[in-house]
């Protein structure tokens, strides 16, 4: 399966129904290789979830749920099969060991949050979720030449 297909799958169907929160904490443990985002199994134990769990903890329709949560939040919220969801099968199949696609994801929700931000202050973002980190920025100058 390739990458391009999983990453359609994951900004078309995931990202329009996380919720700000979700996104946060998905980009927190993506970025961190955190044990708590499992591969594998949708839950084994308290604050270990997939993907699609951590989501759906941070979300309205599914946050009560406990092991059910990322199934309940996929076909019910994001109108996604679970056995069948390309992000799903990739995921489970390497996990975060899959440094491209835990890149490529991680990307994705840093995109999402800056195009959300822009979307609500009409503003382009700079910082965290732009793709600029405020170092970057503060290393170039007025005249648009960088610093080492």
């Amino acid at each position: 399966m390739s990458q391009q297909l999983v990453m359609d799958e994951f900004r078309s169907a995931w990202l329009p129904h996380a919720t700000d929160a979700g996104l946060r904490r998905l980009a927190e443990l993506l970025a961190s290789g955190s044990p708590l985002l499992i591969h594998g199994a949708f839950g084994r134990a308290c604050a270990m979830g997939c993907i699609a769990t951590h989501l759906a903890w941070h979300h309205p329709l599914t946050r009560a749920l406990a092991d059910d949560a990322g199934v309940c939040w996929l076909t019910r919220v994001a109108g996604l099969n679970p056995a069948t969801s390309h992000v799903i099968l990739a995921w489970d199949r390497a996990g975060a060991s899959d440094w491209r696609l835990r890149s490529a994801l991680l990307k994705a929700c840093h995109d999402e949050l800056a195009h959300r931000d822009e979307t609500v202050w009409g503003v382009r973002p700079v910082g965290r979720y732009s793709g600029v980190t405020a170092a970057r920025e503060s290393h170039t100058t007025a005249g648009g030449s960088r610093h080492s």
